[in-house]
């Protein structure tokens, strides 16, 4: 049912039914996590140890030099169509944070019960990626990094070390490829209506 009211949020122009389903998939999430769970460690917001914080980080910034040299092999490197400026940057930064919130305490705990965590890491990963359609480049990207990133909580169970990655790789990527692909990092119906 969330997973429903979150793509029609990402298949709606913005306007009143948009934020009608924006708000019915805050207020799902907020419904469903108040009723199951117990702890705020068991929604992710712990502080792993420095060491894991060390591994996570890196983790991250391994795959943001690779993202770039990849956008230089395949010629895509460019000078970004649109300034990002540090606003954007910090907004994409919380964005990222709360899609790895709503990515892994929601869907990935859920299918981890359901399936085991190393199906639930597929599954949960194949949604991440299905809700970046129409990108060709967001969807491959996001499925890769939706494995990556459940994997990662897997082990560590703390969102915030995965949301500073998110936004490492996706300001990586805004920064390195060009924006007759990623249509200002677009998905759903604003993708196909985007004009550059």
């Amino acid at each position: 049912m969330v997973y429903c009211l979150l793509l029609g949020a990402i298949w709606t122009q913005r306007g009143p039914a948009n934020k009608v389903f924006v708000g019915s998939v805050a207020a799902c999430i907020i419904a469903f996590l108040w009723k199951d769970v117990a702890s705020i460690r068991e929604l992710g917001f712990r502080l792993p140890s420095t060491s894991d914080i060390l591994k996570i980080l890196g983790t991250g910034l391994l795959l943001s030099v690779l993202l770039y040299v990849l956008s230089v092999l395949t010629g895509q490197i460019h000078q970004p169509s649109y300034d990002i400026r540090w606003h954007d940057a910090w907004q994409y930064t919380i964005w990222a944070v709360v899609q790895q919130f709503i990515l892994q305490t929601f869907f990935y705990v859920r299918l981890e019960t359901l399936l085991g965590s190393r199906r639930a890491l597929w599954a949960a990963a194949a949604l991440f990626s299905a809700a970046h359609i129409p990108s060709p480049l967001l969807t491959v990207a996001t499925f890769a990094g939706g494995l990556i990133f459940c994997e990662l909580y897997r082990r560590y169970r703390s969102i915030v070390p995965l949301g500073l990655i998110h936004a490492a790789l996706g300001l990586t990527i805004a920064a390195s490829f060009s924006d007759a692909w990623l249509h200002h990092m677009r998905v759903g119906i604003g993708y196909l209506t985007f004009h550059g």
